[in-house]
């Protein structure tokens, strides 16, 4: 089985090993199912918040087992200890089962003991779990969030622009399913604002945040900084995004690859592999800056810069840039 590989950047600014989260859907099993999966794989207890949504704790820390359908947990939010709205959550939950994606939330883990994530896909594969090509409308996805080694806006851009430069290659490495290029919630950057953020040399955390709003007025992108910008300046993020479900923490919401966890050929660390490719460009400057003047060098007028070339020049690049 692929093993997780280290990023280059190890440790945070305070000196820890940093963490990542995962988070997975799929469909195949009701939630209750899934958290016993879950405790079963990592050595937790699991108990029931509402029909919708499920915790397990475990020496890793808290497992997150929901249902994905707002409407459920605004029911179960609203009168949690209602007889009749539990009857009715219990029913729709498991109905919803298989046209609604079930979450499992992973706590955040060292970036050095991400192992155990093998374990939980098995067991939720054995269990019964169907990933992305189950579902013709539905559009599974895993998403990682990473936590970022320091919050400094020069970090911040060094990782925004690894990621602008590459999420086109990224895309075909994740083989990313039909249903979810279509989809909206992994929209990539537009080519514009990859203009501008290679533009950047030192900006402010305030224009690097207003700039990102300005050309991305949602959480649907492959590459999802509103957690981020929120934790960092919350008030600034909200006056733009109003109510948006927006959850502020020092990490990327990295939303690219597939969920395709009935494949037993498929794993995290597959995924993961693909994640590291951005972090071992962020952290090499000189490869950076390089890789940015091809990108300009390979703007046409009108025309822009052509993603098939594009995709075979990164793919040459990274074979003799970042080995």
């Amino acid at each position: 089985m692929t093993a997780f590989l280290l990023p280059p950047a190890l440790i945070n600014a305070e000196g820890e090993v940093r963490r990542a989260g995962f988070e997975l859907e799929f469909s195949g099993l009701d939630v209750a199912s899934s958290a016993e999966a879950t405790a079963a794989a990592v050595g937790g207890s699991p108990y029931a918040k509402s029909p919708a949504s499920w915790r397990v704790d475990s020496p890793l820390g808290t497992f997150k087992i929901e249902l994905d359908w707002r409407f459920l947990h605004k029911l179960a939010g609203n009168n949690p200890q209602s007889k009749r709205a539990d009857h009715l959550l219990e029913s729709l939950s498991q109905a919803a089962s298989l046209v609604v994606p079930v979450e499992v939330i992973c706590p955040p883990l060292a970036m050095n003991n991400l192992a155990p994530l093998n374990d939980l896909t098995n067991a939720l594969r054995r269990a019964g779990a169907k990933g992305t090509e189950e579902s013709p409308i539905a559009a599974y996805g895993t998403h990682i969030n990473p936590e970022l080694p320091a919050l400094d806006s020069a970090t911040i851009v060094r990782y925004l622009k690894a990621f602008a430069l590459l999420q086109w290659w990224l895309v075909e490495q994740h083989h990313i399913n039909t249903t979810r290029k279509l989809s909206p919630y992994i929209d990539l950057y537009s080519e514009s604002y990859l203009h501008k953020v290679l533009t950047y040399n030192t900006p402010s955390q305030e224009q690097l945040i207003d700039d990102y709003l300005h050309a991305n007025h949602s959480r649907n992108r492959a590459l999802d900084l509103l957690p981020l910008f929120a934790y960092l300046d919350e008030k600034r993020v909200r006056a733009e995004m109003g109510d948006e479900k927006i959850n502020p923490r020092p990490t990327l919401h990295y939303r690219l690859p597939n969920c395709q966890i009935d494949d037993p050929n498929w794993s995290l660390a597959q995924e993961w592999q693909h994640y590291c490719t951005l972090e071992r460009l962020a952290n090499r400057p000189k490869a950076l800056a390089e890789l940015a003047n091809d990108f300009r060098a390979a703007d046409r007028p009108v025309l822009g810069v052509s993603r098939p070339a594009w995709v075979e020049h990164v793919d040459l690049w990274r074979n003799e840039n970042l080995a």
